[in-house]
């Protein structure tokens, strides 16, 4: 009896070694069929997200399950955004030990500034006569964005075309629209609309892709604030 359970331990040791060691010995980065990958980023508060969770910042050691893959992205405020995936299944190479991730300025970060004007009404009073006031209103907002979409002075409505410009991940597009908002006093609100689509060019008509941006490009920046001063009143 002895003997057969002697024979019997025996033989699970040489199963479970024959379906692999729990460290193989010609990769020490390998247990279990499993990858362990360092991931480090450049931007030492850059978040790290596996599989879309946050889960470090700087740096984290992901583990990547045999027969599958892990998605890694790596953002941060004013930086691009860098996505890989590591895969451990046959066909795809093999995840490497480290992986360090150089990031890179975000171009449309940089091109815009953010502010609390964009996507709100901003009314502006005027001692202005209509006439003259929506001439003047005219002429700055064409000075900005050159294309006029929809204009009727009589009801005091403007809507400029959509204004687009694409960036490494992203794409803007910025127009204005202008509505008189009382007779007495003379007022008009006057709407700076900023909006991104977080992808790199996109149709200026594709609407559903493009959300609520809160920021503006700098080059309209100034539109809001010289309506109130030329005008007349701040």
């Amino acid at each position: 009896m002895r003997t057969a359970n002697i024979l019997k331990c025996v033989i699970c040791i040489l199963f479970f070694f024959s379906n692999g060691p729990l460290t193989a010995s010609s990769d020490p980065n390998t247990y279990y069929g499993k990858k362990k990958v360092s991931v480090s980023a450049s931007e030492q508060d850059a978040n790290i997200y596996v599989n879309g969770k946050l889960l470090g910042k700087g740096s984290y050691t992901i583990i990547v399950s045999k027969n599958s893959c892990t998605h890694i992205s790596v953002e941060k405020t004013g930086y691009l955004r860098y996505e890989i995936e590591f895969c451990n299944k046959k066909g795809f190479s093999s995840p490497p030990k480290r992986y360090f991730i150089k990031m890179e300025r975000d171009d449309a970060y940089d091109a815009s500034i953010r502010t609390d004007i964009a996507n709100v009404d901003i009314e502006v009073s005027t001692s202005l006569d209509k006439d003259r006031a929506w001439r003047l209103i005219n002429q700055i907002v064409l000075s900005y964005l050159d294309v006029v979409e929809v204009t009727d002075k009589e009801t005091g409505y403007l809507r400029t075309a959509w204004k687009l410009q694409t960036f490494s991940q992203n794409t803007i597009r910025t127009r204005i629209i202008v509505k008189q908002s009382s007779d007495k006093p003379l007022a008009f609100k006057i709407k700076m609309v900023s909006e991104e689509s977080r992808r790199p060019l996109t149709s200026v008509k594709s609407d559903e892709l493009f959300r609520e941006w809160d920021r503006v490009l700098r080059k309209y920046k100034d539109v809001v604030t010289e309506v109130q001063s030329r005008l007349g009143k701040l």
